[in-house]
């Protein structure tokens, strides 16, 4: 199993193409929030490659910039420098508008809590998003039962929220 290492470069070589297999490349990623006293570096010259198939777990403490990381990958946030790729897109470079597009086409989320919706069942709650992109039912149910497969939730496809574990 390959392991990616987020590090830091002070010289990062400049993107030119990427290879075919690489679905998320960021390299020099910088984002801060605030300003002089109160600034706080979220991500400090980021460096990350995230091959297509590949399954990644993004852990650290509480603070070390996860989240902004996904937000900036997923064209939620932008970063203050460096360059990040998704599917060879630049997301920075979109309008609001295409990149809102573009999320919905190819980027998904599972959240860890309290964005789930009660009433309905993993299968479902996975599959929401993609049932904005005007694809077939059967695709899309077909892609949520395969991406709970992968994350080894198969046997909780028809459970509800509450049936879970927090974990």
């Amino acid at each position: 199993m390959r392991t990616n290492v987020l590090q830091y470069e002070e010289n990062p070589k400049a993107v030119t193409e990427l290879p075919a297999n690489v679905a998320v490349h960021c390299r020099n990623v910088v984002k801060s929030y605030g300003t002089g006293s109160a600034k706080v570096m979220a991500l400090r010259g980021i460096d990350l490659d995230v091959y297509k198939g590949e399954l990644l777990m993004l852990v650290g403490p509480s603070g070390c910039g996860k989240t902004t990381l996904i937000s900036v990958i997923a064209g939620i946030l932008d970063q203050d420098s460096g360059d990040c790729r998704v599917l060879g897109e630049d997301l920075m470079a979109m309008g609001q508008r295409r990149k809102t597009r573009f999320r919905g086409q190819n980027i998904g989320f599972v959240f860890q809590a309290f964005n789930l919706l009660e009433h309905l069942d993993v299968l479902r709650n996975v599959t929401i998003p993609a049932s904005f992109a005007k694809q077939p039912k059967k695709d899309i149910e077909e892609r949520g039962r395969e991406a709970l497969r992968r994350v080894g939730l198969t046997d909780f496809v028809h459970r509800r929220p509450a049936e879970l574990s927090g974990g």
